[in-house]
């Protein structure tokens, strides 16, 4: 299948407008493979905040995938559609707040708002684990996660979207906006959830 080359052009220039977005200095952006069976065009990225050397983070992760159909699904109302997803250890006693779930998902409203992403249709899930280690892994004790799945038909600009979700990564890791030289205090145990 030939993609039409004028949405070709119109998707080329959105992702070079979305390598335009500015970054954290503790959150680490890069370019990832994108899903090809979700739109004809699609673009994604990774953020890693604070990580080590060998690129993994204590502190959370996260995805953001742009779709492009010029046909405009009935279901996207658009032809723009994002799917994100960020997630974050968490100590266990803060993932026991019974408004976890809803505060994260408030983090990703506020923060499109806050960037000024024009936006539609939005729909995810935000959840919590709680984990406990048995055998060989008692030692690591109690563990917590947040974990935050959303997608939304998003209207140009695109880079204000790509902006709230670095800022959404940042928000469930524990760093607020502004925060870049600020040290995290007491890491989180990583790897379970």
């Amino acid at each position: 299948m030939t993609a039409d080359p004028e949405a070709a052009a119109l998707f080329d220039a959105a992702v070079a407008e979305l390598r335009t977005a500015s970054s954290r200095t503790d959150i680490v952006v890069r370019e990832i493979p994108a899903p090809r069976d979700l739109a004809p065009f699609a673009f994604a990225l990774a953020a890693d905040v604070r990580p080590d050397d060998h690129g993994d983070s204590l502190y959370g992760t996260g995805r953001f995938v742009l779709l492009h159909d010029p046909d405009e699904p009935p279901s996207w109302g658009g032809a723009w559609r994002i799917v994100a997803y960020a997630q974050a250890p968490l100590e266990p006693e803060i993932g026991t707040d019974p408004l976890l779930a809803d505060v994260a998902w408030s983090w990703l409203v506020d923060a499109l708002d806050d960037h000024g992403a024009d936006y539609h249709s939005a729909s995810g899930t935000s959840t919590k684990m709680l984990s406990k280690g048995f055998g060989a892994l008692a030692e690591e004790g109690d563990g917590a996660q947040i974990e935050l799945r959303a997608s939304w038909t998003a209207d140009a600009p695109l880079r204000p979207h790509v902006e709230a979700w670095e800022e959404l990564v940042g928000m469930l890791a524990g760093l607020p906006p502004g925060s870049e030289d600020v040290a995290v205090f007491g890491a989180r145990k990583g790897g379970r959830g």
